[in-house]
């Protein structure tokens, strides 16, 4: 399957306020292998940047004063990401705000679901780590992947960190296919592992005498020391 692991940076956070793309970031993954191909361009929003977002990502206005527009852009990057599955966090901010790009063209442009389909690794990681911190910086932290050089926001950068995360995040699967076919089969089985019958039992060993006159001896400090008493006491002296 080819992947492409896409990020984007904006003049602010809502294309329906007139908000627009200013930098976009794509690698590709093909087979679960990054192909070292990329695509990364900075576009002229021809508008102003937020102040907010400039603290971002760190892109100036007139730094983008003599980049291309998106319209002088598009067809190379549909030409990358067509026929791919995208892999961005947060989908719905970067999806919207390209087909927002598109619309403005007033061309034959379709939606970008036109072009190719979308994984969106925040629900991903939602989804596998409940009740945690899912955000890109998290990520990193939780598989160990280096994102030291990440100061500011950069759509090429965080889609470089985000496809290392991705691939982690997704180790060992291979395919989302309920279809197991003979080989799929011949793996499970050896990844099957079964008990040694001939293994000797497992010693146990007990606490002696002076052991447990010792663990008494301190659930009943903790006991007389705590408002609430001992629980694991309590719990002894129902049994």
């Amino acid at each position: 399957m080819r992947q492409v692991v896409l990020d984007t940076e904006t003049t602010g956070l809502d294309p329906q306020q007139g908000h627009r793309i200013i930098e976009i970031g794509c690698v590709e993954i093909d087979n679960r292998r990054l192909t070292g191909k990329q695509f990364q361009c900075y576009l002229n929003p021809e508008r102003d940047i937020d102040i907010a977002a400039i603290e971002v990502h760190g892109i100036t206005n007139d730094f983008l004063a003599d980049k291309p527009t998106f319209a002088q852009i598009v067809d190379e990057f549909l030409d990358f990401v067509t026929g791919a599955e995208l892999i961005i966090h947060n989908a719905p901010f970067d999806i919207g705000f390209l087909d927002n790009e598109l619309s403005e063209l007033h061309s034959e442009c379709e939606p970008m679901a036109s072009y190719c389909s979308v994984l969106d690794t925040l629900l991903l990681a939602r989804h596998k780590h409940p009740g945690q911190r899912n955000n890109l910086d998290a990520l990193c932290k939780r598989y160990g992947v280096d994102n030291t050089q990440r100061e500011l926001h950069g759509a090429l950068l965080d889609a470089e960190i985000l496809a290392d995360v991705y691939l982690l995040m997704t180790t060992g699967q291979s395919s989302l296919s309920l279809n197991a076919d003979d080989s799929g089969q011949k793996q499970a089985t050896r990844m099957s592992r079964r008990a040694d019958t001939g293994r000797q039992p497992l010693p146990v060993v007990k606490a002696t005498e002076e052991e447990l006159g010792a663990h008494a001896e301190r659930l009943r400090k903790i006991d007389d020391s705590s408002a609430d008493g001992c629980l694991w006491l309590s719990l002894d002296q129902g049994r």
